[in-house]
């Protein structure tokens, strides 16, 4: 009988971290419909999930992700067809920063066009000293209009405008200095880096997280006024919630606060 296929994309859940793998090393992880479709059903399931608290945003090989697999549009022909395969992309990359979760981007090698508008739309991001970021496409012409979005939001303009006109790669210290990604560590530091990090993050109390992802987002699409006012009603509905009473009261009272689980 044939061998069945690995998946394109693995997960392991473990001490309320979730750690989902690109896993089609070989072809540089590219989001094919069929791994955008196998993203898009991880990170629904994940949404509702009390117990996972992060997600890791990892993947298998050299390569992190070289973004769209290029002979699939090509076949694809029609634009509508087409069209359909970035609207399917547009809304897996909005389901991360909609996720009560945050993901961190485990980034082990270089990530190009699409695969960097992934690390760029994570909430976090810690790379490899060899990794590279790419925005290629005006080269091939076909400018990264949908990189840009993700991009344009981490990077300042000027940043985000020579990355998209010049295609040229930038590497990880030069993306740590734009705000591309968070950390940059040696190849061997990466695990140890990322894991830290995310148990830091999943040792805070989950509901706090939640809202605070949720109105930090929400605020960075408002003028100045509309932001304040969202944030004065995030902030005061974390004291008032049960997570923030015990915080306060065991900052108040100089011990550990203990978060039910």
């Amino acid at each position: 009988m044939p061998s069945t296929p690995d998946p394109v994309l693995l997960r392991e859940d473990r001490d309320g971290i979730a750690t989902l793998t690109l896993n089609r090393p070989a072809q540089m992880n590219l989001l094919t419909g069929e791994m955008l479709t196998a993203l898009q059903d991880s990170f629904e399931s994940i949404q509702n999930n009390k117990v996972i608290r992060v997600v890791i945003l990892a993947a298998a090989g050299k390569g992190f992700c070289a973004g769209h697999d290029l002979k699939e549009i090509r076949a694809f022909g029609d634009q509508a067809k087409i069209a359909a395969l970035f609207t399917q992309c547009s809304r897996m990359m909005m389901s991360i920063p909609r996720l009560p979760q945050p993901v961190i981007a485990k980034v082990q090698g270089a990530a190009a066009a699409a695969g960097a508008q992934l690390v760029a739309q994570c909430d976090l991001a810690v790379a490899v000293d060899t990794a590279k970021f790419v925005t290629s496409g005006v080269t091939w012409g076909f400018f990264c209009s949908t990189p840009g979005v993700a991009i344009g939001r981490n990077l300042q303009r000027k940043h985000a405008m020579e990355m998209l006109l010049t295609g040229e790669p930038i590497n990880a210290q030069r993306a740590l200095e734009w705000g591309l990604i968070n950390r940059v560590v040696s190849a061997d530091a990466l695990d140890m880096e990322v894991l830290s990090l995310a148990k830091l993050i999943a040792s805070k109390p989950p509901a706090t997280v939640a809202a605070g992802k949720r109105g930090f987002y929400q605020q960075m699409d408002m003028d100045l006024a509309r932001a304040y006012e969202l944030a004065g009603q995030v902030i005061s509905s974390d004291f008032a919630h049960p997570e923030g009473r015990e915080g306060a009261s065991a900052f108040i009272e100089k011990r550990d606060p203990s978060w039910k689980k």
